[in-house]
């Protein structure tokens, strides 16, 4: 194989439609814009426009409340936890701190830290520093003979 024998893969590649080529084309003259009107005109992004009839995102109620500084968790289950250690990626000799979580790969970021849910079953004894742990979670750890300690959350940006 050459470099000018090098091609796509057939149907990979679809031609550009070309518009306003003449009446022969098909799409001559308005090419498919159809008569005047403002989506005939260039520069025309009508998204929730209704034509003058109040529209769906205003007609609706608003509900609830975001809070703009609340805290995100990075959440991990106890079952990949137990994976991880049985794959070796994971020491259980030594304390598991949340470094030491997203460096063996079992999230990308601590984000405003990590909590620990019990999905999943533990088999080992682990010693668990993170931000986070549901009860079952602290529970399940527990009866397999490990402990989990909770370090303290980050304090919201600006409360």
């Amino acid at each position: 194989m050459k470099l000018n024998e090098l091609r796509d893969n057939p149907g990979a590649a679809r031609r550009k439609k070309r518009v306003a080529r003449g009446p022969g084309s098909g799409k001559g003259k308005t090419a498919g814009r159809g008569i005047k009107g403002q989506k005939a005109r260039s520069g025309v992004a009508i998204r929730a426009y209704e034509g003058g009839q109040m529209p769906l995102y205003r007609r609706l109620p608003k509900r609830g409340f975001n809070k703009p500084n609340r805290l995100e968790f990075a959440v991990v289950n106890l079952g990949l936890i137990q994976k991880f250690v049985e794959a070796g990626r994971l020491d259980p000799a030594q304390t598991i701190t949340e470094d030491a979580i997203v460096a063996a790969g079992i999230t990308r970021r601590k984000r405003d830290g990590i909590r620990v849910l019990a999905k999943g079953e533990i088999a080992v004894a682990l010693r668990l520093e993170v931000t986070g742990a549901s009860k079952a979670a602290v529970q399940a750890v527990e009866k397999a003979g490990g402990t989990i300690t909770l370090a303290p959350a980050p304090a919201a940006a600006a409360e």
